[in-house]
């Protein structure tokens, strides 16, 4: 027996022990007010993303998230609410501009950004709500 025998059970074994980290990474889905209550009654970090299909800005935030999943040190959910049709919600919260990110530690809000782009800030917003210091 070869070597190369035993590769696919590696790889799957390896699957498995890495699957728990990939699911500790951020991860984006559409906003929902169940999901929100839920991480803050749960005191659990979380972000809301007020985006907007024709904002130029907020499409670039995007991809700036989208190369932010696999990181294992923002374990958080990111919930893209739709800018225009939220409205309740964004009087709520107090959002005057597409583009907004708010964070939370439970109901603590951590950070607000608006029109930012830079990886490095919206990585810092983020983590903001993981962090124990904050």
């Amino acid at each position: 027996m070869n070597r190369l025998t035993h590769l696919p059970r590696f790889v799957t074994a390896l699957a498995c022990l890495l699957a728990p980290l990939a699911a500790q990474a951020l991860e984006i889905q559409p906003y929902s007010a169940d999901a929100l209550a839920a991480a803050q009654s749960a005191g659990k970090p979380v972000a809301v993303h007020f985006h907007a299909p024709w904002c130029p800005t907020c499409r670039a935030q995007a991809k700036v998230f989208d190369g932010l999943k696999p990181d294992a040190s923002l374990p958080l959910p990111l919930l893209v609410a739709d800018y225009d049709s939220e409205r309740a919600l964004r009087q709520k919260l107090g959002v005057r501009t597409q583009s907004t990110l708010i964070v939370w530690r439970g109901a603590k809000e951590t950070a607000r950004l608006a029109g930012e782009t830079d990886a490095d800030r919206l990585r810092a917003a983020l983590r903001s709500a993981v962090s124990p210091a904050q």
